[in-house]
């Protein structure tokens, strides 16, 4: 089989060429070698020192080009491809899918999505098909196979319902991945009703205390897919058991998590009651500091991790993520929680397009992959935040020096 290089790639992908599971499978294999070797055929990536000063206000072609550049390094990380494609990652690329078609609306970008969207999704359709977790995770052990594919399975649901909701209705795939993660939900026990999740001990994704933030994730996806799936009678009883699950745990879990859950209740109908909803709200505004972001602690509580880098002041990812999430839930940027928060992330993109945000439990090496990972989904959801606020931000260029909205 010939290596396919990067333009021919690019070019199959942007034509869409996955006429059947088959013969997509075949293609992404050989994707899947040119993605392997993209950190020997692409330019090094240039990572931008950090200044001490953040930028006066936020420019969304700089977060761009950082959330891409991290993309393409994500890509050719052999840790990011072990299921033979590239993973959609909670802290890289499940927040970069959902912010990046509006930085795109936004720059006027009229080559559709990037290679990087496409190998994050194309990848995910060729694997709904495979329903083997040893085979797709052969190198795990124990438990943990079974919790990474289930994760996997919802993270795939929601991926597809994104894609395929502006068409209109669920692809071969898209009904496939809901099939494997219906096939997969909780049957018994105290976690009747959602999936089993990724517990590798790391906040706030992959823990013991994850499972309501992945049943959350299952319940947007529910609400995402098109043609009204979350009101068809054949899942109607695992919409009930996933609904009773997130509002008995919901006292329970942290801030963090509900944040995702009160995301999922803005487009699965009837999940939480408006009560619910505007408990969450209020907790936000109550927790919100000063400055107008929100620290580690008040979305909580988190397990202590010893090697963790000290947290001081307002956190960027949890900021960020709050924000997205009020939008989402119909708050309007005039409220004065919403407003505040939207001028902190103004104020706080690093001039290298990033929102700094760092490991929640333990400290990586500097110019790692890992050592990024948070701000990854920083930056993915303080773009998405300020674009859905209508704050397209500024070009700094000599041609456009002023604010673009």
């Amino acid at each position: 089989m010939s290596r396919l290089n990067l333009a021919q790639v690019a070019q199959r992908l942007t034509r869409k060429v996955w006429l059947d599971p088959v013969s997509r499978s075949k293609l992404y294999s050989q994707l899947t070698v040119t993605t392997m070797s993209l950190r020997f055929r692409l330019p090094a990536l240039v990572i931008l020192a950090a200044a001490p000063a953040f930028c006066a206000d936020w420019n969304a072609r700089l977060a761009e080009k950082y959330l891409d550049s991290r993309q393409k390094e994500w890509a050719a990380w052999p840790n990011a491809v072990v299921s033979g494609v590239v993973c959609v990652s909670c802290h890289s690329g499940l927040p970069y899918l959902v912010a990046r078609p509006a930085l795109r609306q936004s720059l006027g970008e009229k080559s559709g999505p990037t290679l990087y969207e496409d190998l994050l999704v194309e990848g995910t359709r060729a694997t709904v098909f495979r329903t083997d977790a040893k085979e797709l995770f052969g190198g795990l052990k124990g438990r943990l196979i079974d919790q990474v594919y289930a994760a996997v399975s919802v993270v795939s649901a929601v991926v597809i319902a994104m894609e395929d909701a502006p068409r209109g209705k669920l692809s071969p795939e898209g009904e496939k991945a809901f099939e494997r993660m219906w096939s997969i939900q909780v049957k018994e026990g105290p976690d009747q009703g959602a999936w089993q999740w990724s517990d590798y001990n790391l906040d706030p994704w992959e823990t013991k205390d994850s499972v309501a933030y992945g049943a959350a994730l299952g319940a947007l996806a529910i609400g995402l897919a098109p043609g009204d799936y979350q009101a068809r009678p054949e899942i109607r009883r695992n919409v009930a058991a996933l609904t009773a699950y997130l509002r008995a745990e919901q006292p329970n879990t942290a801030l963090h998590n509900r944040l995702f859950l009160l995301w999922a209740s803005s487009k699965l109908r009837d999940l939480l009651p408006n009560s619910d909803k505007q408990a969450i709200l209020a907790e936000l505004g109550r927790k919100q500091g000063t400055d107008g972001g929100w620290a580690l602690e008040a979305m909580g509580p988190w397990p202590k991790h010893d090697a963790a880098p000290a947290s001081v002041g307002s956190n960027s990812y949890l900021t960020a993520l709050a924000t997205f999430t009020m939008e989402q839930a119909g708050v309007k940027a005039s409220d004065p929680v919403l407003s505040r928060a939207l001028a902190w992330l103004r104020t706080h993109q690093d001039p290298g397009g990033y929102w700094a945000a760092e490991s929640m439990n333990h400290k990586h090496d500097s110019g790692t992959i890992p050592e990024k990972f948070m701000s990854d989904a920083a930056t993915a959801y303080a773009t998405a935040a300020l674009l859905a606020a209508g704050d397209e931000g500024i070009e700094r260029t000599a041609s456009n020096p002023k604010p673009r909205n």
